[in-house]
């Protein structure tokens, strides 16, 4: 009998096996992000990352012509029309490469100006137009010379102030530069090492900036021998927050956006003859941003505060029932992008998370008539694009970190905000890391969202906006505790059912490149796959091959990160160096580079490649031989987002619009790593290289 009892043993385990299996073998295979997603209507990433169909709508000051940024035979440049009729317009200028993606209008009639530069090189020229005559004159014609508008006047129309650093790569010189001829006329040689300037109405330097080996920086008043004397001082603490924001008309008036002495920038209002301060906004939350002033009279009549999103407060009563008017065309943000010199018309702009940019012509002397203009995106009218969700997430020690979540349809169908289901997530980086994410419409969030992925902007640590304790708090903490805030943010997301510990991604450009990077090699656990966008991985290198008129805030830098001119400092940014723990990288990375980046050379990316190629690790890179920090042109941002697209797909599961005809005239090459996303092999072989620089 005891011989038995192993075979009877045997048998019950059979019989319970075999009465197990049908049930494991029909149960049910979870959802995949791209099921989940396919009843809702794909958007094509032509309609969300092609060129915009009208962008950047502006009015000269005599309130004549309106203008704007359209394609022309696909390529971004500068249009015009009567101000009171747009349908009459017409380009006036002929960029065939980069496009042109900023312009704004002096003071001389019919003459506008635009920056563009080579190649994503950053050498930025400033160009004036005549739109009248056609006539072009590049105002910085000199190589390697990037340029810095420092002030246009209506009392001097004729000309306009502008840096310029042909005779020291490190330092801007300060030129009076003719309209009409080109011609420049010294105002200010700067061998003073002086890293901006403050010009009143009339030309005049009032002040100027110089930073301190401390990391602080002074304000600087002319002195009557033709040197500069110290009129005030900014702590290294204060230096990001604090700093002159322009000038009166008349001169009289200093607006001062100052942490000193508190956490948040506010904005103080100083008398110049007797230096005596007003107080005309704070916010406990959050710094103070952007302003509204007279045109005429240059004083501020309305001051913006973003903290979850961006709440405009009018500080002079003539402006409030203007800024009432305009906040009841929808629940999203306005701004305003230019008013005329009288002040009777102004261009204001309107969107929300999920309305791109619309512009809008208000009449204030019609008794405030509102006519709408142009939509930036109509392409994107009536497509499912879903709402934003400002979050207020607590770190591990107690920090606030204000961040935005998108959810895609599959996961929010009655649109509350709060996940039906959890589903892969990408984790969305900000580069800087001294800048922030902010609320609004966001191309990338949308498109994730479409795709059938969440996605999490954290403003960590570091970060911008938020008070200079909050910055600072960043200090020494890349790949430390700035690392940690992410962490953190994803586990709330994962807490709150937004998506599950191991379907996050974590994707970014420039610092958030980095974070990438960092995410894969100090917490190789922590993410299923990411995408560096020109992120660096040595941080060494990084800080010796930074633009020469970086000269101004190198200490900055050095003091935020890690010296490379002392031992510590070396070991330091050895230490918080992706490339250095490049062999723990266990998960896909996909990498896109532009050839010709100035702030993180394709050196960051190449080393790390190199790296992981020699321990066998795959890796795929996309190279951009007419690109810069990320990519302008939209073929590029095209092709690469549909090689992003499929590396998520085969990394999260979300849906992917096949590649099909995205390449097209791009200039993308994928060194090495083809093979890693799919179909990608496939679309390189009948792909021919357009570059244009």
């Amino acid at each position: 009998m005891h011989s038995q009892l192993p075979r009877v043993a045997a048998l019950v385990l059979a019989m319970s096996m075999s009465t197990a299996l049908p049930s494991a073998a029909f149960a049910q295979t979870p959802p995949t992000a791209a099921e989940r997603i396919a009843g809702t209507e794909l958007i094509s990433r032509d309609a969300l990352f092609g060129n915009p169909e009208r962008a950047m709508v502006m009015i000269s000051p005599d309130g004549r012509t309106l203008s704007w940024v359209a394609p022309v035979d696909g390529v971004l440049n500068v249009w015009v029309a009567p101000a009171d009729n747009p349908g009459e317009a017409r380009a006036v200028t002929h960029d065939i490469a980069r496009g042109i993606r900023n312009h704004f209008w002096s003071y001389l009639p019919d003459t506008l100006l635009y920056l563009r530069d080579s190649g994503g090189d950053e050498d930025f020229h400033l160009f004036s137009v005549n739109v009248a005559t056609g006539k072009e004159i590049d105002l910085t014609p000199y190589p390697k010379t990037t340029a810095q508008v420092v002030g246009a006047s209506h009392s001097q129309p004729g000309a306009i102030l502008v840096g310029m650093n042909d005779r020291d790569p490190k330092w801007h010189d300060l030129y009076r530069v003719d309209l009409a001829s080109g011609e420049r006329t010294l105002v200010q040689k700067n061998d003073d090492e002086i890293g901006a300037y403050l010009a009143d109405d009339g030309f005049t330097v009032r002040y100027a900036m110089r930073a301190r080996p401390d990391g602080g920086s002074d304000i600087l008043k002319p002195a009557g021998d033709g040197g500069w004397e110290v009129w005030s001082d900014i702590p290294f603490e204060d230096s990001l927050t604090t700093a002159p924001a322009g000038l009166t008309t008349d001169g009289d008036t200093l607006y001062m956006l100052d942490s000193r002495n508190r956490n948040t920038a506010a904005l103080y209002a100083i008398d110049v003859a007797s230096g005596e301060r007003r107080l005309v906004l704070e916010d406990a939350r959050a710094d103070v941003g952007q302003s509204l002033a007279h045109p005429q009279t240059g004083v501020v009549q309305a001051v913006a505060v973003n903290y979850l999103r961006e709440e405009w407060e009018p500080v002079d009563p003539a402006i409030a029932a203007d800024l009432e008017k305009l906040q009841a065309i929808g629940p999203g943000e306005i701004g305003v992008n230019a008013r005329t010199h009288d002040d009777s018309i102004w261009i204001v702009t309107y969107s929300a998370a999920e309305t791109p940019v619309v512009y809008y012509r208000y009449d204030r002397g019609a008794g405030g008539k509102l006519t709408r203009l142009f939509s930036a995106r109509p392409k994107l009218d009536g497509k499912p694009l879903v709402p934003q969700w400002p979050q207020e997430i607590t770190s591990r020690d107690g920090k606030t970190l204000v961040s935005y979540l998108t959810l895609p349809r599959s996961a929010d169908p009655d649109g509350d905000g709060k996940p039906n289901v959890a589903v892969p997530m990408v984790l969305d980086v900000h580069g800087g890391p001294w800048a922030r994410d902010s609320y609004g419409y966001s191309s990338y969030a949308q498109w994730l969202a479409n795709r059938g992925y969440a996605t999490l902007a954290v403003n960590f640590r570091g970060s911008t906006g938020f008070g200079k304790a909050f910055t600072n708090a960043g200090n020494g903490e890349w790949a430390g505790k700035m690392h940690d805030d992410l962490l953190d943010a994803v586990q709330w997301a994962v807490d709150q059912g937004v998506t599950t510990a191991d379907q996050v991604a974590i994707m970014g450009g420039s610092y958030g490149g980095y974070a990438t990077l960092a995410g894969l090699t100090f917490t190789p656990d922590a993410f299923a796959c990411g995408v560096d966008i020109v992120g660096p991985s040595n941080l060494n290198t990084l800080l010796s091959t930074v633009p020469p008129y970086w000269a101004s805030f190198y200490e900055q830098l050095a003091k935020r990160m890690g010296d490379p001119r002392t031992e510590e400092g070396r070991q330091w940014l050895v230490e918080r160096s992706p490339l250095t723990r490049a062999d723990q990288i266990t998960k896909p990375l996909l990498i896109g580079q532009g050839a010709n980046d100035p702030r993180v050379k394709q050196d960051e990316s190449d080393q790390i490649v190199k790296a992981m190629t020699a321990n066998g690790i795959p890796v795929t890179y996309v190279l951009f031989p007419d690109e810069g920090h990320g990519f302008a042109r939209p073929e590029n941002s095209k092709a690469f987002n549909a090689v992003t697209e499929g590396f998520l797909s085969q990394c999260l599961g979300g849906r992917a619009e096949p590649i099909g005809t995205d390449f097209a005239g791009s200039s993308i090459s994928v060194p090495i790593g083809a093979d890693g996303v799919p179909g990608l092999v496939e679309a390189l072989k009948g792909h021919e290289q357009t570059i244009r620089k």
